[in-house]
């Protein structure tokens, strides 16, 4: 199981070597920015995509996206 785990900037340091202590932690590394804000987009699609499929949001078409280039 992967598990994300945000920690204060000032904290990050002590809170990987507490992470990498534990015997049952196979790889604790830190995100880089460009990683972590790639992540935060991809989040928010997937809930786009689910409240598109719970009929809550409408999503533009493909062409409507090649539209606005």
């Amino acid at each position: 199981m992967k598990v994300l785990i945000e920690i204060p900037d000032n904290e990050a340091t002590f809170g990987l070597k507490v992470l990498q202590s534990l015997s049952f932690i196979r790889k604790a590394k830190p995100m880089t920015k460009a990683t972590a804000d790639l992540w935060d987009d991809l989040k928010e699609a997937a809930e786009e995509v689910k409240l598109h499929k719970q009929g809550k949001i409408k999503l533009k078409t493909a062409q409507e996206l090649l539209n606005e280039l």
